[in-house]
């Protein structure tokens, strides 16, 4: 089925309980069924429109019923006698995509396979044709059988013909064609896998060839690549590689992450399903099962992440004061819909799509709106935005919405209009314009810190070995990036070094400060950064692929599964050290998962401490009250459960 903004499209389902005797409406080319005449023009409206994207080829600004035909001429079927030589040269091809369909195509139209349709001559002029079969009379004489093919495929006559009568004109199935074939042929690329039940079925050996043994290797029913390094380990820590210029060069190796085996030594780290426990390795903590307390349904958490994440980035642009996460997470599912929280997100992000001027400002425009969001008014403006979104099943709860019991919506439902919302919100120039602005800084900053590195090696060497050629070391670009922060990194260097001087006395030795200065520096570089935020990256993933999340704004670590379904978190540092513990470093992704927590964890414990003394509060302030005398009338204490209730919007536009 054709793909709406990159996602499966549901098609409506038939009314139920159909009175022959009432008219209905029906699309032509999906067969949809409509009782009201409205809601049929809305979809046909819909589908006529270019938003669509053809799922074989890929083609997309397409009508509906254009990516239909898309994928009937994508998905032709392929004679059976030409799969089995197609299936064979894809087997374990370590070509693209591309040059593997070229390839294909090439094999298709220099080769005799029976069932192909292509040219021959007869009578000096050149005629369509289908190979029938495939003659060899033991001499080495190749022939064929051709059937000579009319307007409609029909067969006109049958003729023997020999190689200098075939003429291929072009190859006898488009790129896009084989494309697909391929795709749905295989399970996994770089090398190419057909599917086992397809090898089976066709004969196709699934034995991996010598030029890949060393390469890659079968684990648990998957291919996955092997880094192994067939030299002997000495004990020196040196050994022979070739280099860029083709002459052998001693390169030390770290032997502790070498293990050889006769003399085929595994250097690590490897493919973490690869890793074989050791006798070496130490004492692996087990890990913790993280928690998967969500007040939200399991399906929605996803889409909670990623709507609190947006806001609390881009909350100077969008002018929306920062919440925490679970003060978001409490106001979605609170069934008060006038909760200023949940009022000001929305407002603050329609208010950026009229600020745009884009199909949303158009839109209210046409309604003779004006642009003033109020809490009063903000369910109207928000109907308009899903009216303008045109989807199907949120369209159906626009009338809760403009009758006030916005609070009554479930949770999932809230969740996707926001996140509806944050897409439209991320196609705006505004926004485009501030990521493009904060991605010259970060070029900035890096042609700066690269600028300072290359002038520290230059005074390096020039204090071990002067030198007598003259030239510069920092090209334009450095020289003028090295300019931008250098007076404000200075000035900011200065004074934590004088800090550091203090606090020992004024006794430090010159190494001990050249030492704090550069972490300075690379901290300074990093906070930088950070404050242009572009994107939230993963931490990493573990070795059964799951997800590690650390949002900076929140102290937990969150952990999605691998197949993106399940979530859970850890609050505690308890936790954290529990899971770093279990990480083995033998491993490519725990390796990588474990540096980036190693690199985080001062900052991660802050935010964990934080929000456990946050719980403790809420606990305490529970237990007071329960006992609290009922003599006396103290006022009670605001609880932080009920935070989200007296959020105040202090960045909220005039």
């Amino acid at each position: 089925m054709p793909l709406y903004k990159r996602k499966p499209f549901p098609l409506s389902d038939h009314p139920p309980d159909l009175d022959p005797s009432n008219p209905v409406f029906q699309v032509r080319f999906t067969k949809e069924i409509f009782l009201d005449y409205q809601e049929y023009l809305h979809r046909v409206d819909l589908y006529r429109r270019r938003l669509w994207t053809c799922k074989v080829t890929g083609k997309s600004n397409l009508t509906y019923e254009e990516a239909l035909v898309s994928e009937r001429k994508g998905t032709q079927p392929f004679p059976p006698h030409l799969v089995k030589p197609m299936l064979h040269i894809v087997q374990y091809s370590m070509l693209t995509l591309k040059n593997l369909a070229d390839t294909i195509a090439t094999k298709l139209q220099d080769s005799w396979l029976e069932g192909i349709e292509t040219y021959a001559r007869k009578d000096n002029s050149v005629f369509p044709c289908r190979i029938e079969k495939i003659l060899d009379d033991g001499a080495g004489s190749m022939r064929c059988e051709i059937a000579w093919l009319g307007k409609d495929q029909e067969v006109l006559g049958n003729a023997v013909v020999t190689r200098k009568d075939i003429i291929s004109k072009k190859p006898p199935y488009s790129r896009n064609a084989l494309m697909s074939f391929i795709r749905e042929s295989t399970w996994r690329n770089a090398p190419w896998v057909i599917h086992d039940k397809l090898a089976e079925k066709h004969g196709i050996s699934k034995d991996l060839p010598e030029e890949l043994k060393g390469k890659f290797a079968f684990h648990h029913g998957k291919l996955v690549r092997m880094k192994v390094k067939r030299k002997i380990c000495k004990e020196e820590g040196e050994s022979m590689e070739r280099g860029p210029d083709g002459k052998c060069k001693k390169m030390k190796v770290d032997c502790s992450q070498i293990e050889c085996q006769g003399l085929q030594c595994i250097k690590y780290p490897i493919e973490d399903l690869l890793v074989q426990p050791g006798p070496d390795d130490p004492a692996f903590a087990d890990r913790p099962a993280p928690s998967r307390d969500f007040k939200v349904p399991m399906t929605c958490v996803a889409d909670l992440l990623m709507v609190w994440d947006f806001c609390s980035s881009f909350s100077r642009l969008i002018n929306l004061y920062p919440f925490s996460l679970e003060d978001f997470e409490n106001s979605i599912c609170h069934k008060d819909g006038s909760l200023a929280l949940l009022v000001e997100s929305h407002s603050a992000l329609l208010h950026l799509l009229i600020r745009d001027g884009g199909e949303y400002f158009s839109a209210l425009q046409r309604k003779k709106r004006n642009f003033k969001i109020t809490l009063i008014n903000w369910a109207e403006y928000l109907s308009d935005f899903l009216d303008m979104a045109n989807r199907q099943d949120l369209s159906t709860h626009v009338a809760t919405i403009k009758r006030g019991h916005y609070g009554l919506l479930s949770a999932d439902v809230k969740l996707d209009i926001f996140g509806e919302l944050v897409y439209y919100a991320l196609q705006t120039d505004i926004l485009r314009d501030q990521l493009d602005e904060h991605i010259d800084q970060w070029q900035e900053l890096g042609a700066t810190r690269r600028g300072e590195a290359l002038e520290e090696g230059r005074k390096k060497r020039e204090a071990k070995q002067p030198l007598h050629r003259s030239g510069p070391f920092l090209n334009r670009r450095n020289c003028d990036a090295l300019s931008i922060s250098k007076e404000k990194m200075n000035k900011r260097e200065e004074n934590d070094v004088h800090k550091h001087e203090n606090a020992h006395g004024g006794t430090g030795k010159n190494d001990e400060i050249s030492k704090n200065s550069k972490e300075l520096r690379k901290h300074y570089y990093e906070r930088e950064m950070e404050k242009r935020f572009i994107r939230t990256n993963s931490l990493g993933k573990d070795r059964d692929r799951n997800r590690y999340w650390w949002f900076h704004r929140d102290g937990r670590i969150f952990v999605e599964s691998s197949d993106n379904k399940i979530f859970g978190f850890y609050d505690t540092k308890k936790e954290l050290d529990a899971l770093m513990g279990s990480l083995n470093s033998k491993g490519e992704r725990e390796r990588a998962l474990q540096k980036q927590l190693e690199k985080f964890y001062s900052r991660i414990c802050l935010g964990l401490q934080k929000g456990s003394k946050d719980l403790a509060e809420k606990v305490a302030l529970e237990e007071a009250v329960l006992r609290r005398s009922t003599r006396v009338r103290a006022p009670p204490r605001e609880s932080p459960a009920t935070a989200c209730l007296r959020y105040v919007n202090k960045w909220k536009e005039d």
